[in-house]
């Protein structure tokens, strides 16, 4: 089996740059990620207790920690690009894209889903590190798509951050690079980095790993370069939004997650598990305090977003292999919850022309399909039973106490308590009372697929399908994950794991 299905993408987006955006282009996009996750599928079977598979000269590896990845970039992108042209239908129709717009649209996520891929099934961390960067050329476009003050200034922030991150960890990559020349290695393939651990020299490799997760942990959206996540998943178009708080942040973490298991061969777990621990609580400490006064529904979802990277980070500290694995869950599941939800929010942004949660009320009576969706999403995001959200915070949670990691268990429980309190407040108020205000019942409203009844509009959501699949996909995991378990545990070994 080769991974040939994963360059879907790329003639998704030679498709739309040929052709445009018209009714016969407008399912290609969703089609070209519907062959990544078959692939993914295929590929995980493969690869799930046996050796991994490898083309290209051995520059392309898959195991099944890249099988695990590629599953949650084709779920995710499958949700996001399913959604795709009901938005667009809604942003042509009131005069705020073009074609022109939604043609480009399609190839700069085509290529973000490309670069993604890649990074996954990349041997060489430096070719980690490339599509890391790439991600952040193509993303930086659909932040600032809007054009508007906000969205261009959140692009820009983007940049600069992400940028300063990135750098860092380039520096990071070329000591690991020179570190494993001493050694006798070749150059930064992943592989043969782990096996020459004990042979690394421990305090340039030590200089190496800190930059490189600091520097990734910027994707991540981890303290203390994160302030760009909130503004850029803010602006962006909502499927945008969707994938990069679904898969790119992940995509990020599996980059530490390879990291760390260089780390943990060349010096032992208790130095990466403790540098982890700590940013994971100090991210948990900085979204809980900034969710509590949150004023903006879409900032409020990539906060949270902070949160459950914050918990898969606190998952790989802990380190073992019942921890590895219920992060990678975790992943997934977040990837899937988030995708519904930043949809979701993308469908009140149309109806409301707001983002503002004081400016948002009474969706259960406008939209009580849109709202049962959020409401859904929201229970799924806060780990309610069955979502699987819930069985792999609870895996966490079992793991580090197993694991005498108590203290940070607990301390990480308290502020999740916080977080989903100002969650289920800014929700409540969104989702329940009367609609009033002009954004209740005025013309953008009623422009966008309204049916008037009587006094109050109930809205048309034509991503609801879209919707209740990513919900229904959450609630079968959290019940029954059982196929995918022997993929966890060997990509829990995949990313060292004892």
């Amino acid at each position: 089996m080769t991974p040939l299905g994963l360059l879907a993408p790329l003639a998704a987006a030679a498709a739309y740059a040929a052709f445009g955006w018209r009714p016969a282009t407008r399912w290609i996009g969703t089609a070209a990620c519907a062959v990544v996750l078959a692939t993914a599928v295929a590929l995980a079977v493969t690869v799930t207790g046996s050796a991994p598979v490898t083309a290209l000269g051995g520059t392309v590896r898959v195991d099944a920690l890249s099988a695990f990845l590629l599953l949650v970039i084709g779920a995710v992108a499958v949700l996001a690009a399913a959604a795709t042209p009901a938005h667009f239908d809604t942003e042509i129709a009131a005069g705020r894209a073009t074609a022109r717009t939604a043609a480009r649209h399609h190839v700069l996520v085509s290529l973000f889903v490309a670069a993604m891929t890649a990074a996954v099934i990349a041997a060489d961390l430096g070719v980690v590190w490339i599509m890391i960067e790439a991600t952040t050329i193509c993303t930086a476009f659909l932040v600032g798509q809007r054009r508007t003050r906000a969205s261009v200034e959140a692009a820009w922030k983007y940049v600069v951050v992400c940028s300063t991150g990135i750098a860092l960890a380039l520096l990071g990559t070329l000591i690991l690079h020179v570190v494993s020349a001493h050694a006798g290695g070749n150059g930064l393939d992943l592989a043969d980095l782990v096996a020459l651990g004990p042979l690394l020299d421990p305090d340039a490799t030590r200089i190496a790993v800190a930059l490189l997760v600091l520097g990734f942990g910027t994707k991540v959206g981890l303290v203390p370069l994160h302030a760009w996540l909130p503004d850029a998943h803010s602006q962006a178009p909502a499927p945008v939004s969707a994938l990069m708080s679904g898969v790119l942040l992940s995509v990020a973490a599996y980059a530490v997650l390879r990291v760390k298991a260089v780390s943990d061969a060349a010096l032992g777990p208790a130095f990466l598990g403790v540098l982890l621990a700590v940013t994971a609580l100090a991210t948990l400490a900085v979204v809980a305090s900034l969710l509590l006064a949150q004023r903006d529904h879409k900032r409020m979802l990539a906060y949270s977003s902070m949160e459950h990277m914050a918990l898969v980070t606190l998952g790989a500290a802990i380190g073992t292999r019942a921890a590895v694995a219920a992060a990678l869950l975790h992943v997934l599941g977040h990837g899937l919850a988030k995708a519904v939800l930043f949809l979701g929010a993308g469908r009140v942004l149309q109806l409301t022309g707001t983002s503002r949660i004081a400016e948002v009320r009474g969706l259960a009576t406008r939209s009580p399909v849109l709202a049962g969706c959020l409401a859904a999403g929201l229970a799924a995001l806060l780990g309610f039973p069955p979502f699987s959200v819930f069985a792999s915070q609870l895996g966490i949670v079992t793991a580090g106490f197993a694991a005498g990691r108590g203290w940070e268990v607990a301390a990480a429980l308290v502020l999740v308590l916080v977080i989903a309190a100002a969650l289920i407040g800014h929700g409540a108020r969104m989702l329940l009372g009367e609609a009033d205000g002009p954004a209740a019942d005025g013309p953008r409203a009623a422009g966008e697929g309204a049916v008037r009844t009587g006094v109050t509009t109930r809205t048309a959501v034509p991503e609801a399908p879209v919707l209740v699949t990513g919900l229904v996909a959450c609630a079968v995991l959290g019940l029954w994950a059982g196929p995918l378990q022997p993929l966890l545990d060997a990509a829990a070994s995949a990313a060292g794991a004892r």
